[in-house]
């Protein structure tokens, strides 16, 4: 039995005929009769009594009847959901970000996913790279974002390495330069991330080759944090190029630093599972929008 045979029974009934099945079913009437007739095989009684001109439905096909629509009407929702699944209109999509990426990156591109995806939800998480990296063990996220390293045995990944900039205020005396050194910066007030992130050793590097003072006021968790501080005049600061062009529009400059400061986070799913479709398409699309920093 399939549901091409459902089909039939539930059109004759409807139609009170073969004819009127026939012509809703868009097939011949021999056709019907066939399926019927196989349909009556399988289920082991008749479903119409066949004679004298007459063509009606059994008290057995009036039983049956209800749970043939029903059975179809599961059939059609799972077929709408495939569909739905297929065109990437459903989710959920579970995103962990670690804040940088979360704040400046995500926003505009989920929105944008959304709106091409109605119908879908998408559960979006900020917390720290080592927080969304446990989540990987846990296999409880569909695409996660966090700062190096990863566990490789645990997720599949993707890493971006990305030039930092130096951010300073408009009125710094050293924002008329095209490029910013330590030897520039030397005794100048400066804002880092805290000591065990990966730009700090190198920018501490970068000050102890060219025997520049660096001249460290303030350790921050996020390089959100650093730039609002500058803001504020407390010091300069160096960080990833998409949180240095959110803070363009609010009262900062961006300048190359020489020598480079790298800024590298891997984008990443659970190694164990395939993505779904929209966890496929969203890595893509994500892949897309960072292009320009790249």
């Amino acid at each position: 039995m399939d549901t091409r045979h459902l089909e039939a029974f539930r059109a004759v009934i409807d139609n009170g005929s073969m004819t009127g099945a026939a012509k809703a079913l868009r097939k011949s009437q021999p056709a019907v009769s066939n399926l019927i007739s196989r349909l009556e095989d399988e289920l082991g009684f008749n479903l119409f009594n066949r004679g004298r001109g007459k063509f009606e439905p059994t008290p057995e096909a009036a039983l049956f009847y209800d749970e043939a629509c029903r059975t179809l009407a599961s059939f059609d929702r799972a077929m709408q959901t495939g569909r739905e699944i297929y065109r990437s209109k459903t989710g959920p999509l579970l995103i962990a970000s670690q804040l940088s990426v979360a704040t400046t990156l995500l926003p505009q591109l989920v929105s944008e996913f959304l709106k091409d995806r109605p119908g879908m939800t998408v559960r979006f998480l900020t917390r720290s790279s080592q927080l969304v990296r446990d989540l990987t063990h846990l296999q409880a996220l569909d695409v996660g974002f966090a700062e190096l390293p990863l566990d490789s045995s645990a997720a599949s990944t993707e890493i971006f390495d990305l030039e930092c900039v130096c951010m300073l205020t408009h009125d710094h005396p050293l924002a008329i330069r095209d490029i910013i050194t330590p030897e520039a910066l030397a005794g100048f007030p400066f804002i880092t991330l805290y000591r065990e992130h990966m730009t700090y050793e190198s920018i501490g590097r970068a000050f102890a080759f060219a025997s520049a003072e660096w001249n460290v006021v303030a350790e921050t968790e996020f390089f959100a944090t650093a730039c609002a501080l500058a803001t504020h005049g407390a010091g300069v600061t160096i960080v990833d190029p998409f949180t240095a062009a959110d803070f363009q529009c609010r009262g900062l400059v961006a300048r190359p630093f020489r020598p480079s400061i790298r800024y590298s986070f891997a984008m990443f799913r659970p190694h164990h599972r395939p993505p779904s479709r929209v966890a496929a398409e969203f890595m893509a699309a994500f892949r897309r929008h960072i292009e320009p920093y790249l």
